[in-house]
Parts: C-alpha cells; structure tokens; sequence
C-alpha cells in the first residue's frame, strides 16, 4: 500500500487541539543548572557486556542505529546508515536476543536513496493487524521515506514518500486513545524560515492505519526562538494518563527540555528544561521492572564526567516531571571520536536484561564507526553504586 499524507486526518487533529493548544512559540528562559551530584558508574570497560552488530574499517562508517525487540524477547532488528547521516539500507537480525546477529538481510534496492538516521519500529493499526515500518528522514525531494513488512521482516516494500518534508525520521511513536491512533513526532526546520536557516522545531503527525499513512502538514508543537529543540522520545506515565516527552537541545547553552501531556498528545504543555544529569542528545528509555526508567542517550551535559560518551540514566518517571537529578548515571561506552556518537535505542529482554545500543568509535586507531550493543542489569548496577 501506497504511503502518503491524508490531510483529512490533519484537518481532525487541528479542530481538536487550535482551540486548547496555546502558541507553540515560547522565550527559553535562563540556562538551566549545570551541575551533576548524583554518582556515575563506569562500566564503558567490561568488554564482555559488548556485541558488534556491525564493526567499522577504516573505510566503512556504520551509523545512527536504531533496533526492534519482537514480542517473542528473543528475534531483533537494527538497521542503520552508512555515513554519518548517509545512506540507508544496512538491516540485520538476531534470533537470540541479541546476542549473535546475522549478514546483512536483503532489502529493496531504492532504500540506499534515503539518508539519515533510520529507525524501526513494529506498529499495530486498530484491527489488530502487527507490520514492521521502517523510517528515513530524507529521501528524494526532502522528504520522509517509510517501508513495511507484511512477513516479520523476511521482505519488504520499497521505499515510498510520505509526503511529509522533515530533517529525521519519525523518532518516536506510541499508540494513543487506546490504540485508535498512533502519534509520531520529529524535529523539522521551522516553517517558513529565511533567517534561521538550521532552526529546528518540533512537530508531530497522526496515523489511523497502523503507520501506512500519515496526517499532514506537520502540526509545531515547540518552538523556542534561538533554542534547537530536536529528536523527541515519549515515555506514557506508569498509570498510563500521561505523556512524557524529552528532547534534545542542539543549543549548548541550554540544558534537554521535556514537555507533557495528559490528552494524548492533542495539546502539550510549556517545555522546561531538564536537569544536567538528563542532558543528552537521541534520548531512549525502557521501563524495568521493578518500575524504573533506564534512559539511554548521547551525553552533551557539560560538567559531566561522562560527556560525549554513550551514557544511561536510572530514576523513576516522577523523578523527571519533579524535575529532580534522579538515582545514578553510567558510562556505557567510550567513544574514541569525541562527540560522534550516542544515537540510542534500547530494548528490555523478559529476563529485565537491558540493551542499550547504539554507534561510536569503539577502538582507537583507524576504524571508524561501529555498532555496539551494551548488555546489563540494573541489579548488577545498584551493586556498583
């Protein structure tokens, strides 16, 4: 099936939310606090908590890696670009949890004329009925690409536009109104723009076919002149009421922002700033379960002892909208490159194992970027504290 914009859906999600939904625009503020007092543990050296996915050369860059965890907790995905933010096409799979992956899977021929930073995810339309969809935020026209599998992966469609012009991908998305919809939201250059040619704003789109088409245009759900927010991550509150969405700020001089919402998403409201212990680019969480947040991301915080590493944090979700520091941070890799790397994705295996996964210059030397999956449990962290 065709992937494109239905304006129509659009039009429905503008009549629910112009009326609730204040200006998008907001003044940044002061810079937020700078300072981390929760303790870091560094485990970036336990090598035997790595799995390669994919190692670099010194002529091959493997980057901006995404993954998938299929319901069985054992049959996994990533996919990635080669370059940074360059072409589209590497896929492979695990049938066990992770721990080993295959050769590269075959893909249609046209995914390599999409760029930047795909990302993957199983998606269910309201009937019930699973595919597997796969995003790329800049294909033919700059505009976003999708491709799906009917099959669990085995094949899949070319590549087809969405109609949607965006600089990523879709970088998150979850299932809203008890499943009826779901809601996807990224960063795009602000509307209109002459003056602020890399501005970034945050948008989001409606779907309710389960990810084959999209609403359209994007609705700006935040916009702070001379702030860049981007690269969105939502996280439901552990009764379900709330979304939760933090955001990276590609400002240095600002902290990560988070906003909320308690109506699915048809109206947010005004974002804050994040303390610096959460300040990271690519942000990517799981909830454990003893019902903690472990949040993966790209460490730009810049007193912390881990910056421009891969790093994790550890809390609770009320931790985060109280605006507190939360319980621990970690070091989960090294990278070699200085800040070229930390594009998270991270999945929980039913055995609570977390796999935080991401791209980094994982030796010294030559090679350039790899993919590298960190296996660990919180347990086997609070040990460490």
């Amino acid at each position: 099936m065709k992937a494109t914009v239905v304006p129509s859906l659009f039009l429905f999600a503008l009549t629910a939310t112009t009326a609730a939904l204040a200006s998008p625009v907001q003044q940044p503020g002061s810079p937020g606090e700078r300072e981390i007092a929760i303790p870091t543990i560094d485990i970036s050296q336990e090598t035997d908590r790595h799995v390669v996915i994919a190692a670099g050369t010194k002529d091959t860059y493997h980057g901006h890696a995404t993954t998938l965890l299929m319901p069985d907790g054992e049959t996994m995905f990533s996919v990635w670009c080669l370059g940074h933010g360059g072409a589209c096409g590497p896929l492979k799979r695990s049938d066990d949890s992770g721990r080993t992956w295959s050769d590269l899977l075959t893909v249609p021929d046209n995914w390599r004329q999409v760029r930047n930073c795909p990302a993957i995810y199983r998606l269910v339309d309201p009937e019930g009925t699973a595919r597997l969809v796969v995003f790329a935020g800049q294909g033919p026209g700059g505009t976003m690409h999708q491709s799906h599998s009917d099959d669990g992966g085995r094949t899949w469609t070319p590549m087809e536009c969405t109609g949607l012009t965006t600089v990523m991908p879709l970088c998150t998305i979850e299932p809203v109104d008890g499943g009826k919809r779901l809601l996807g939201m990224t960063n795009i250059r602000r509307p209109g723009e002459t003056v602020e040619k890399r501005s970034n704003v945050v948008a989001q789109s409606f779907s309710t076919d389960g990810g084959l088409t999209w609403s359209g245009p994007w609705e700006v759900v935040l916009d702070i002149p001379g702030c860049v927010p981007c690269e969105p991550w939502l996280i439901r509150s552990p009764d379900g009421g709330q979304l939760l969405c933090i955001l990276r700020e590609n400002n240095r001089s600002y902290n990560s922002w988070m906003m909320t919402s308690d109506d699915e998403g048809r109206t947010w409201s005004k974002a804050r700033q994040l303390p610096a212990a959460l300040s990271g680019d690519r942000h990517a969480s799981r909830y454990t379960a003893d019902g903690r947040l472990f949040i993966a991301f790209h460490d730009t915080a810049q007193q912390s002892p881990t910056r421009n590493h891969f790093a994790g944090w550890v809390g609770t979700y009320d931790d985060i909208v109280a605006g507190r520091e939360g319980q621990y941070r970690v070091k989960l890799l090294n990278s070699h490159a200085g800040s070229d790397c930390g594009y998270a994705a991270v999945e929980r295996l039913p055995d609570d194992t977390i796999l935080a996964t991401t791209y980094v210059k994982y030796r010294p030397g030559p090679e350039k970027r790899s993919v590298v999956t960190v296996r660990l449990k919180l347990e086997e962290l609070n040990a460490k504290k």
